[in-house]
């Protein structure tokens, strides 16, 4: 992998981007320079709208001027390995390669299902977003966020580091009419939209957007997400490039070194 390589890394819906240091810091450590939005859809510029439109739209600026400079691979976490999909077929050129991270791309019988429950009324009953928009996002104090989180059995498999960061970066001070208080920095609301939003034209958008460039799929053994939506389309854009390690679909967030490892080596398989 060249040394003028650059990673435009793309978070996970709801965790921004500082939640990701441990792995991002190791990769620097690897040799690379690593670039990445904070927060998809809390630009003004760049709302969620369906099928994401905007949120790649949003990338794709993002990206422009960084690709003038050296050649980009996009890595990204769910959502961001969608969003980074997206760009690469759309912007024909602009990338050397994607890496996604756990991100389901449904496509065929479960396409047709999802576009159905987004258009009627109690189709947050089948999507995070039942969850998201009830999520708690206020506590007295950082330590207080802390400790909530770390007692959620959702963050019972993390790195302890990347929790820490999470509630550092992810969470800031308001001053509210209950007096200052800890904050998530990622809307709950935006969250949710973006739950509701979920692509279900992806195989429409790549017949007539073509990927050009080289993809890879890490997937978690125990993600429930990737079980949900099968591995078959994956296969069909990477090329057979898809890889399991141990881990849910948090596996970024609970084994980040072991991460940084495998987006290192499917970069390098990109090469071949």
């Amino acid at each position: 992998m060249s040394e003028q390589a650059l990673i435009v890394f793309s978070h996970g819906n709801s965790f921004p981007a500082a939640t990701y240091s441990v792995m991002l810091n190791d990769l620097r450590r690897r040799g690379f320079r690593v670039e990445a939005i904070e927060k998809f859809g809390h630009d003004p510029r760049y709302p969620v709208s369906d099928n994401w439109t905007h949120l790649a739209e949003q990338l794709a600026d993002f990206v422009k001027p960084l690709a003038a400079q050296a050649p980009v691979y996009l890595v990204g976490h769910s959502l961001g390995g969608i969003l980074s999909m997206m760009v690469a077929a759309q912007h024909r050129g602009l990338v050397q390669g994607v890496v996604m991270l756990d991100s389901p791309l449904v496509c065929g019988w479960r396409a047709l299902m999802l576009r159905w429950h987004k258009r009627i009324a109690w189709s947050e009953v089948f999507s995070p977003a039942s969850v998201s928009k009830k999520r708690r996002n206020r506590w007295d104090s950082e330590a207080q966020a802390l400790e909530h989180f770390t007692h959620k059995r959702a963050f019972a498999k993390w790195h302890a580091q990347v929790l820490f960061d999470y509630v550092a970066h992810g969470t800031h001070d308001e001053v509210t009419p209950q007096g200052l208080q800890r904050v998530l920095s990622f809307d709950r609301d935006i969250e949710t939209a973006i739950y509701k939003t979920i692509p279900d034209n992806l195989a429409g958008f790549f017949k007539q957007h073509p990927l050009r460039c080289k993809a890879a799929l890490i997937g978690g053994l125990q993600s429930r997400e990737l079980q949900q939506v099968g591995l078959a389309f994956s296969q069909r854009m990477t090329q057979g490039r898809v890889s399991l390690i141990d881990g849910t679909h948090l596996f970024p967030m609970e084994r980040p070194l072991v991460t940084a490892a495998a987006i290192e080596a499917a970069l390098l398989s990109l090469q071949h």
